[in-house]
């Protein structure tokens, strides 16, 4: 829908809901809807830690937050949208350590080092993204859908690993000998 020259791999989807852009409403909506998404799995994840479910809540509301603070096209970000987008990049890279249980009987995804995978993997491809950012190098667009994808993907994967957790943990037993 833009109409401006916009490239998916260099630019930001900031830019997107930027004011200036063709049908800014659109990404604006989409950044409130992921928002809303990441609070209600926050709220609904009784399985999880009630610090990672509470930083996980926060990372939606700064998404919410970060469509309320848009960047103007030409002039750069805002410090509110900047510090926003930071705020919820973090804490979504970060709440699955904090929600986290130890023991046999807890879901695959709320291992203790599984999560910590997971939020290592998610914290380099935000370096990846920041650095894409800081230096400029043309990439930034890409990095930031791949860490996106990422974070909007891993409380999915926990949401159906906690209402399906049997064969998961099957499988588990298996491998390791336990029945």
């Amino acid at each position: 829908l833009q109409a401006q020259p916009y490239d998916p791999i260099g630019d930001t989807v900031s830019a997107l809901a930027g004011i200036g852009a063709t049908d800014r409403w659109v990404m604006t909506v989409a950044f409130a809807v992921a928002g809303a998404c990441e609070i209600v799995t926050g709220l609904a994840l009784r399985a999880a830690r009630p610090a990672g479910r509470l930083i996980l809540i926060a990372g939606g509301t700064a998404g919410i937050l970060v469509a309320a603070y848009p960047v103007h096209m030409g002039d750069g970000a805002p410090a509110a949208h900047i510090a926003w987008s930071v705020t919820g990049l973090v804490a979504l890279s970060v709440w699955a350590v904090a929600a986290t249980y130890r023991g046999p009987a807890v879901p695959w995804a709320l291992r203790s080092e599984v999560a910590a995978g997971i939020s290592v993997l998610l914290l380099v491809l935000l370096a990846w993204f920041g650095l894409e950012l800081i230096t400029s190098g043309g990439y930034a667009g890409l990095a930031e859908r791949v860490l996106g994808e990422a974070q909007s993907g891993w409380p999915f994967v926990v949401v159906m690993c906690c209402r399906h957790p049997a064969p998961v943990m099957a499988r588990y037993r298996l491998l390791h000998g336990s029945r």
